[in-house]
This record gives structure tokens, C-alpha cells and sequence, in this order.
């Protein structure tokens, strides 16, 4: 089943865009009267029908429309951006597949990237949410220093993780993280944070964690966080 993402759909007509109406009637070769789903990102699905079948602006019936449930936790991960943004892109549709809910990159001291346009990031996870049957699209947030992140009240209830190089880690993330929790998990550049960045996020209540025995890039730490929090909540 194609799955279509329509930020603003009215009822009982509503148009999909150029880009989602080209792959509708030219790649897809949908017709009139043809079924189709689609989401407007924030955990509904609409069943409706094609009406008018214009490339460049398709009018939709809209029959009927379902509401999703919200998972019962919720993933926040925290990262550098990578030099390359190409590796950030291929992260963002990954985790998107696997499922999270809420994206800050960060800048910190040791940063290879200090500022990195979301707009590309957000076409990748919209495309990805879409092929794997995701009806809540996740939050990216701009670039947002490390120290604005420690200020910020707003993350009193979560369970706050901070991954970094060390061999003497004994936590390991599927061991300390309890299903059914907010959780605020930090990765850090391929430079890694600075001492004193993890020292005020232990000052802070973040629990130091590992990813396993592996060294990993920061864009497969993250992924692999990601993994992990969805494999507990299973």
C-alpha cells in the first residue's frame, strides 16, 4: 500500500501538491476513481479516492479518516551533525524508518559541523516515514548549542542518556533504559564531547552509556541508540 503525505488535508475534497501529484498520476499511473492512503503527519490516515486526476495539483475525495495512537514513550536523540552532511541524511532516514520522535542537532566544542540546514533532512525523513507506513512525522530541530540544551526545563520527567568514548563504560543503553519512558539521549561529534561538556551532563543527571564494544561513528551511534530504545519498547 503507497503511502501519501499531505500536510493540510480538508475534507471531503482536499489537492496534494505538485510533487505528490506527479508521482501519483505519472510514476504511479493512478486514475480516477482510483483508491488511495494518505497522512498528514500527525498520526491520522485518510482513505480517499482520486477525483481529478491533474499531474501537477490531484483532487482527492476524502471518505473516511482514522486516528493512530502515540507510542507510549517517546525518543529524543541529541547529535552532532557530521561534517558530511550526507551521512546525517542517511541517519535521518534510517532512524525515521526505525521509528523516533524527535531530532536537536547539537553544537558542541569538538563539533566538525556547527550549522546544518534541516530542510533536506526533513524531505528525507517524509520519505521515509512514508515507505515504511509511519503516520506521525518526528520533529527536527536547528542547530542548538549543548549548554542551551542543559538550561532547558523541559526534560525533568525524561531519562537522560549521554553516549561518549570510554572503555570502562559499565552501562550498557538496553540495561539502564526502562520501557515506557521520555528519553534524552546525547551522541557526540567524531571528536567526541569535551571533558567538560560530559562532566556537566553528569552534573546534569545524564547517565553515561554504551553502544556496545564497537567504536562507532556518530551517524551509527545514533542509529544504533534509536535501535536499542525501540527494541526495549517491542
Amino acid at each position: 500500500m503507497q503511502l501519501f503525505f499531505q500536510e493540510n488535508i480538508e475534507r471531503p475534497l482536499t489537492y496534494l501538491d505538485e510533487e505528490e501529484s506527479k508521482h501519483l498520476i505519472r510514476v504511479l499511473r493512478k486514475k480516477q476513481g482510483d483508491s488511495i492512503r494518505l497522512t498528514n503527519g500527525k498520526g491520522q490516515v485518510f482513505e480517499g479516492v482520486v477525483s481529478e486526476a491533474n499531474p501537477k495539483r490531484a483532487v482527492l475525495n476524502i471518505l473516511s479518516v482514522e486516528d493512530v495512537p502515540e507510542d507510549g514513550f517517546y525518543i529524543h536523540l541529541a547529535i552532532a551533525p557530521t561534517k558530511s552532511p550526507d551521512r546525517m541524511e542517511w541517519m535521518v532516514e534510517k532512524i525515521s524508518e526505525i521509528g523516533f520522535h524527535e531530532l536537536t542537532l547539537l553544537e558542541t566544542i569538538n563539533s566538525e559541523r556547527s550549522f546544518l540546514k534541516t530542510d533536506r533532512l526533513q524531505k528525507k525523513m517524509i520519505s521515509a516515514c512514508k515507505q515504511s507506513l509511519k503516520y506521525r512525522t518526528p520533529t527536527i530541530k536547528a542547530t542548538t548549542k549543548l549548554s542551551e540544551l542543559f538550561n532547558a526545563g523541559e526534560f525533568d520527567d525524561y531519562q537522560k542518556f549521554i553516549a561518549y568514548v570510554d572503555e570502562d563504560h559499565e552501562n550498557h543503553l538496553f540495561d539502564v533504559a526502562l520501557p515506557n519512558k521520555r528519553y534524552l539521549i546525547l551522541v557526540g561529534p567524531e571528536g567526541d564531547f569535551d571533558a567538560k561538556e560530559i562532566q556537566t551532563a553528569l552534573d546534569n543527571g545524564f547517565v553515561p552509556i554504551s553502544l556496545g564494544k564497537s567504536r562507532l561513528r556518530t551517524e551509527t551511534a545514533g542509529l544504533t541508540a534509536v535501535q536499542i530504545l525501540q527494541v526495549i519498547n517491542r
